[in-house]
């Protein structure tokens, strides 16, 4: 490999990682408007930290971060910065790997406590005003009324941010069908991303590979 393909391969993945370091930017605005207006609310008492203004900040700034030694370790042709940007996708990569296996095993479990959660949750529906955004956003966006359905709301009346219908479905029996019904796409978009990460992984050791090459053809 000449120093044309090192060049080429130093300015692919610089624009690669800016690509990702802007979307970075974008989740991590978007976080922190959602965690300044709170118009989500908490929807789990017991998870109080797991909202989606937090979720989106804490994805952003690791995006950001792994970006960021990416564009400089290409850019600068730094072995230091390639190889921590290698090694951060490579965590991330397993990361996935694993939480992807630990879904697939204590998928029950996972639904069982998930229920059990937004049971929890619609019972402070009327006394904590958190867990009642998170309610009416979650309705009002799905067009769904409580868990499997507007009887989960009894003895109360449903909330007016349930839809009128008395056979609308619920928010949790919704987002499951949802789920199964594109289980493909969200598969394909899943190795996509896999595939990103492989890609960015292999780009930042071809170059660091290279770099050491011409370090020694140049006698440095």
């Amino acid at each position: 490999m000449g120093m044309s393909s090192l060049k080429l391969l130093k300015y692919v993945l610089f624009f690669f990682n800016l690509f990702f370091w802007f979307c970075g930017c974008c989740i991590l605005g978007f976080g922190i408007y959602f965690m300044i207006h709170n118009s989500f609310g908490v929807l789990f008492r017991n998870l109080s930290f797991l909202t989606l203004g937090n979720a989106f900040i804490i994805v952003g700034s690791i995006i950001m971060v792994v970006a960021f030694l990416g564009c400089m370790g290409s850019i600068k042709e730094n072995k230091c910065l390639l190889m921590s940007f290698f090694v951060l996708l490579l965590i991330i990569l397993l990361a996935e790997v694993t939480l992807a296996i630990l879904l697939f095993i204590y998928e029950q479990k996972l639904s069982m406590y998930v229920s059990e959660g937004l049971t929890d949750s619609i019972k402070q529906y009327y006394t904590d005003n958190s867990t009642m955004a998170a309610w009416d956003s979650i309705q009002s966006f799905l067009h769904c009324c409580g868990i499997n359905g507007t009887s989960d709301w009894t003895p109360r009346q449903p909330p007016t941010s349930c839809p009128s219908d008395p056979q609308v479905k619920g928010c949790y029996t919704k987002a499951k069908l949802w789920f199964h019904s594109n289980f493909l796409y969200i598969g394909i978009i899943t190795i996509c991303v896999c595939v990103i990460q492989v890609l960015g992984m292999s780009f930042a050791l071809t170059l660091n590979c290279q770099i050491d090459k011409t370090s020694q053809v140049l006698g440095l």
